[in-house]
């Protein structure tokens, strides 16, 4: 069976995950439940037109696909896009380093896309530990045994969450986890506030596997007491940064000619 370079995994699965990972950008297929890919309305009229071919060119059609090619070639001014799209991704205009890069900025935002798609999966009890288990592994909880705890439940009083902010715990974050599909709006964010000035709280971190409205966001904001809002797409981020829920599955190494030691050889010989 054909593997691809780095022997890891077969070229067939590989060819298979990223065809899936595109097509669900495309918005042409969904995934309704974990382990379970369906056909969306879009993807059967695309069906009915019968193209002779879907690829990436296909896809770029759509508005969806289109921003995911965006935001995987990374960052930048809109002059130096203009140009990268101008060589339209050929290979032959890329050094190798250039190639990498780009394919590691693919592979990272398909990643953030699949961990997004699980948090949303998610039940509500499980996203307040996620939530918990994400800051802890940010460095938040210091060296005190049970760092982190989820408080969630009935009669929690607005607050979901509690962690430790230094190492020997003297100042506390209270956290509010909403597993919802709708944006979080406003008035939720003002019942978490009041929620933390009742427990003499002067922090705290509210996150959603959703969004959260501009009116939120300006709320934030202008608050005396210090609220961080962290929607779903910045927590897939996160926890792609800090290895939780994702795994390393291999690292190259880019090396280069150690020209000090070439130039130290020589001087040696004479």
């Amino acid at each position: 069976m054909t593997r691809v370079p780095s022997g890891n995994q077969p070229l067939f699965s590989n060819r298979v995950y990223w065809a899936v990972m595109y097509v669900k950008k495309a918005g042409l297929l969904a995934s309704p439940s974990r382990g379970a890919i369906q056909i969306t309305e879009r993807g059967r009229q695309v069906l009915t037109a019968n193209p002779a071919r879907i690829d990436k060119d296909f896809l770029m059609q759509f508005p969806e696909f289109q921003a995911f090619r965006e935001e995987s070639r990374g960052s930048g001014d809109k002059t130096s896009k203009d140009a990268a799209n101008a060589v339209a991704d050929s290979s032959a205009s890329e050094t190798p380093e250039e190639s990498m890069e780009r394919a590691n900025s693919e592979l990272r935002s398909g990643m953030i896309s699949e961990v997004l798609e699980k948090i949303r999966a998610l039940t509500p009890r499980a996203f307040e530990q996620l939530v918990v288990d994400v800051l802890v592994k940010m460095g938040y909880g210091g060296l005190n045994e049970n760092p982190g705890q989820v408080v969630g439940g009935s009669g929690d009083k607005g607050i979901d969450g509690i962690i430790s902010q230094d190492p020997l715990g003297l100042d506390r974050i209270h956290l509010q986890a909403k597993q919802w599909g709708q944006p979080v709006g406003r008035p939720e964010v003002q019942k978490f506030v009041g929620a933390l000035h009742g427990q003499g709280a002067r922090k705290g971190i509210f996150i959603t596997s959703s969004e959260f409205t501009k009116d939120a966001r300006d709320y934030a904001e202008r608050l005396e007491t210090r609220v961080i809002l962290i929607d779903g797409k910045r927590l897939a981020e996160l926890m792609f940064a800090y290895n939780v829920g994702v795994t390393a599955a291999r690292r190259y190494e880019v090396k280069r000619i150690d020209s000090d030691y070439f130039a130290e050889l020589e001087g040696t010989i004479d």
